[in-house]
């Protein structure tokens, strides 16, 4: 409701401004022209950054050094700091990099932000850029209707430039017409009170324009023609830094985890780093004046020394928190707590933003897996079984643990499934078939989430399976039949073994080509053992030595037992073995 009350009256304002000062309609024409063109460059991009982006980015954040320096490049190559922050979200909630690496990505992105004040001040308002950006549009439009999608990535890229450059000379023009109505450096002000007047001025004009980038523009536009003082621009580049945070801020408040902790890491840097050159201000300037000297930018380019001032401050903010980098991941994991519920398990892993990209998307989608069959699935199984997990997982003898596993576990295995599986089955079917109708995917990534559902199918088939296999195994502890039990306890090794060696499978990288091929053994016996008949059970029928129900029960236990061995292991291939190994390859290809 603020929101909305907030943008309406803006729209109000915006507009008796626009009808009081008619000269003002070229310096917001200009802005909106070069807000349009960052929209379509952001859309360019993204046809070519999709993959890309993602394997450089996997590839780039193993040291913390890495992860700022390839922020800052690709930030500075796509003009888009909110592109490289979206693509971050989406690989620390999918899993597939840690917080403390995110955090280098934002911090470089800050530093690549910079690229923009360079280019306005050193080409933009330096040459006819008009002529150059009318060029562009033109070529950028016929790419557009063109049905590849790489050219239309290459038109949205040039029509983007274009309009961006475009944008920059109408604001120019603005500004020069303004000025014969209203010299806005008469309203300079000097001293700390000037700091903070226009400090406070570049954090409304950026919350406003919801764009770092497009303030700078401005403010570079406007001192180029002379319409504020150098010291005053400074200021308004600080509150452009500090107000790019507010509208992360804004964004988080309806983002997963991930968004909300790297909004507000983005909102104590710039602060720390806005707060800090503030401070040191005047120092900074004079530093600023030096390196101009050094570099041969002329006493009196402002446009150029504003740009160096910028990146100068920016990159003492990621200098100033480096050493507290991990203190800050820390302080974010402790204050932003993922939501649990104790009643009904809730997905980990799958939330809108791994939506966002085909890695991280068929990522979080096995890792949701793999955390339904390790945490849900595999209890089920055991205790259907009326064995305890960590016996299973022990080195045990099987014969052992069938012989002290007498007692009878009680376990509703329907009141397990709606608390423990339903839900998170429901969310991995619902993201998969969201992924595959609204991503871009590759057959490789189509086959991927197609056996991600297929294992998740398989998964509640074998609950369902284990449901009646448990009431049968709690019958029979409780009946006086030797025999009976003696046969029910083989089908409880039976399974007990699948789950060890899955277990192992999943858990012993250095061995998993060894349990791979008992699992390829258990699941051929198996699929034998459906087609075959029990021989001890019909020799215990010609015996007499169990009822007619009782053999009833047993041959259809018996192919349950065997059909929840082959998907048991189909699960296992699917999971830690054809599927898991697809996680490193839709980030690579």
């Amino acid at each position: 409701m603020i929101r909305k009350s907030f943008f309406f009256g803006l729209l109000i304002c915006l507009g008796v401004i626009l009808y009081l000062n008619p000269n003002f309609k070229t310096i917001s024409a200009g802005v909106a022209i070069l807000l349009f063109g960052m929209i379509m460059l952001e859309e360019g991009f993204k046809v070519f950054t999709k993959v890309p982006l993602q394997n450089i980015l996997k590839k780039t954040t193993n040291k913390l050094y890495k992860s700022i320096t390839a922020g800052a490049l690709l930030t500075a190559l796509i003009q888009s700091s909110s592109l490289v922050s979206v693509i971050t979200i989406s690989f620390i909630s999918a899993g597939l990099i840690t917080l403390a690496e995110g955090l280098g990505l934002i911090f470089g992105a800050n530093i690549g932000t910079t690229a923009t004040a360079w280019l306005v001040a050193g080409f933009g308002l330096k040459i006819k850029i008009s002529a150059l950006a009318m060029s562009m549009l033109v070529f950028g439009i016929i790419f557009s209707f063109q049905k590849k999608p790489s050219f239309k990535g290459i038109g949205n890229v040039l029509a983007g430039l274009g309009f961006f450059f475009l944008g920059i000379h109408y604001m120019k023009e603005g500004f020069d017409v303004f000025k014969e109505y209203i010299d806005l450096s008469e309203y300079a002000v000097s001293g700390f009170l000037g700091v903070l007047i226009y400090t406070g001025l570049g954090i409304i004009i950026t919350t406003v324009l919801q764009s770092s980038s497009a303030t700078l523009a401005l403010i570079l536009t406007a001192l180029s023609v002379g319409q504020i003082e150098y010291e005053n621009a400074l200021a308004l580049a600080i509150g452009a830094n500090i107000g790019t945070t507010i509208t992360a801020v804004l964004g988080a408040l309806s983002a997963n985890s991930a968004g909300k902790r790297l909004a507000t890491a983005h909102f104590i840097f710039n602060g720390i780093t806005g707060l800090v050159a503030m401070t040191f201000i005047y120092p900074l300037s004079r530093l600023v004046n030096s390196l101009s000297e050094i570099l041969y930018i002329s006493t009196t380019n402002y446009t150029l020394k504003l740009a160096l001032f910028h990146t100068i401050f920016n990159v003492l903010g990621v200098l100033l928190m480096l050493p507290f980098i991990k203190r800050l991941e820390r302080f974010l994991l402790r204050f932003f707590k993922e939501k649990i519920n104790k009643d009904v398990d809730e997905p980990k892993y799958l939330n809108p933003a791994v939506l966002k990209f085909p890695g991280s998307a068929i990522s979080a989608l096995v890792k949701e897996s793999q955390y339904l069959y390790k945490n849900s699935v595999f209890e089920i199984v055991s205790h259907a079984l009326n064995i305890h997990r960590e016996d299973i997982k022990s080195e045990e003898n099987l014969k052992t643990i069938i012989k002290k596993s007498n007692i009878d576990f009680k376990t509703d295995i329907q009141d397990l499934y709606y608390k423990k599986v339903k839900t998170i089955y429901g969310e991995i079917i619902k993201y998969a078939s969201i992924a595959q109708s609204t991503l871009s995917l590759t057959n490789k990534q189509i086959k991927a989430i197609t056996d991600i559902k297929i294992a998740n199918r398989k998964m509640v088939e074998i609950i369902k399976d284990a449901r009646e296999l448990n009431k049968n195994i709690s019958l029979v502890l409780n009946m006086d039949n030797q025999y009976l039990q003696n046969e029910y306890d083989n089908y409880r090794k039976k399974l007990t073994k699948v789950l060890r060696v899955i277990y192992l499978f999943r858990t012993e990288e250095n061995n998993a080509e060894k349990y791979d091929a008992k699992l390829k053994q258990l699941k051929k016996n198996a699929k034998l053992n459906i087609r075959q008949s029990n021989k001890s059970i019909d020799r215990l029928i010609r015996k007499n030595l169990i009822t007619v129900e009782m053999a009833s029960s047993l041959f259809n236990d018996y192919t349950n037992v065997n059909d929840m061995i082959k998907k048991l292991i189909d699960v296992a291939e699917l999971l830690y073995g054809k599927v898991d190994s697809l996680i490193e390859d839709n980030v690579k290809n």
